[in-house]
């Protein structure tokens, strides 16, 4: 218990200089109109993109999860993980837009 408290002090010591160091540096960037605007842009490419490759990794997956399925029902559990780390790309497409609009 008390390597979880000192390991929870020591992340919040060292993330508190980074995040002044962060804030200065996004204020000199909010300041142009030009990067908002292609920090929007990029973080809707990033998230569209991912959530359409996402789409068609479930659509290739999911299609041989069920004909996987339909010869062997024991593999149900292995075919949930296979479709959930598809659709784990566009969760990081969302990820990466969100990072992208806080530099912004």
């Amino acid at each position: 218990m008390s390597v979880a408290i000192v390991g929870a002090a020591l992340f919040l010591m060292s993330s508190l200089p980074a995040g002044a160091q962060a804030q200065a540096a996004g204020a000199a960037a909010a300041a142009d109109p030009e990067v908002v605007r292609w920090a929007f842009i990029s973080a809707a490419v990033a998230a569209g993109l991912s959530t359409l490759a996402a789409g068609y990794a479930v659509a290739v997956v999911g299609s041989a999860a069920v004909g996987t399925l339909a010869e062997k029902p024991e593999l149900l559990g292995r075919v949930l993980i296979l479709v959930g780390l598809a659709e784990g790309i566009a969760i990081y497409g969302l990820i990466v837009a969100i990072l992208i609009l806080n530099r912004a």
